[in-house]
């Protein structure tokens, strides 16, 4: 295994820990908070496919339409914590599946909501997309908070 480095985000979310937990492993908002996360990003949000079995091995596929081609990110969990923890590994070629990147998000109750502090570890060949991926992650944890807002 060749050197592992960073990307980070932390945000303080105005909604409680357990919602913001829940939000990560069930199908019907995930698909609301990644559709929306993609639009954000100027991609259709058009969402094929979103399984999750919510347990430690279980395993999960997120997919959305770009440019008539299915865009696949899996993995597996690793940790669930309800409602303070989730890691999972996370994939997104065959050729990452040996050494996949590695997702870590705590999430702390505060008397207004909760902080949340993700955590993507990969591969250091990666280290040009840092940046894009903390802002992937941000629009992300942003889309959960208004999703669970309305």
């Amino acid at each position: 295994m060749g050197e592992r480095i960073e990307a980070r985000v932390h945000q303080h979310l105005l909604a409680p820990a357990e919602q913001v937990y829940d939000a990560w492993l069930d199908p019907q908002q995930v698909r609301q908070w990644l559709a929306a996360a993609l639009k954000s990003f100027g991609l259709s949000g058009e969402i094929h496919r979103v399984e999750i079995d919510p347990r430690v091995g279980g395993k999960f596929l997120f997919s959305d339409m770009r440019d008539g081609m299915e865009a696949r990110h899996w993995g597996t969990w690793l940790e669930l914590v309800r409602p303070n923890k989730l890691v999972f590994t996370w994939i997104v070629s065959e050729s990452e599946e040996a050494n996949p990147s590695i997702v870590t998000l705590a999430i702390q109750s505060r008397d207004h909501g909760c902080d949340v502090t993700l955590v993507h570890e990969m591969e250091e060949c990666w280290r040009d997309y840092v940046s894009q991926t903390e802002a992937g992650w941000a629009r992300m944890l942003q889309q959960i908070e208004q999703l669970l807002k309305s």
